[in-house]
């Protein structure tokens, strides 16, 4: 099972059109668009999953490609805890 990050949704794309999309690409265990816990509103961004094999195709091919006027950004999901970022700052300070 693979699990698909899909970036700039339009504000009014659903879970079923995000669905309806990916499923030229092959079947669709499940997809949904992430939304503000507080507004209810889109956050711009969702997730499909799908079989291994239709996933890769489904990277490859959706990314870029047009839904709602908006050209996606679509690559295989990160586990939460590995997005990277973080920092740490330097020292500073004295001796």
């Amino acid at each position: 099972m693979k699990r698909i990050y899909v970036g700039n949704l339009s504000w009014s794309t659903s879970d079923e059109e995000l669905r309806e999309f990916f499923s030229q690409y092959g079947n669709v265990n499940d997809a949904s668009v992430i939304t503000d816990r507080d507004t209810g509103r889109s956050r711009g961004f969702g997730f499909v999953e799908m079989d291994d094999a239709d996933g890769d195709r489904a990277i490859e091919e959706a990314n870029g490609a047009s839904l709602g006027g908006r050209n996606l950004r679509v690559n295989e999901a990160q586990p939460r805890g590995s997005r990277g970022g973080g920092g740490g700052g330097g020292g500073g300070g004295r001796w």
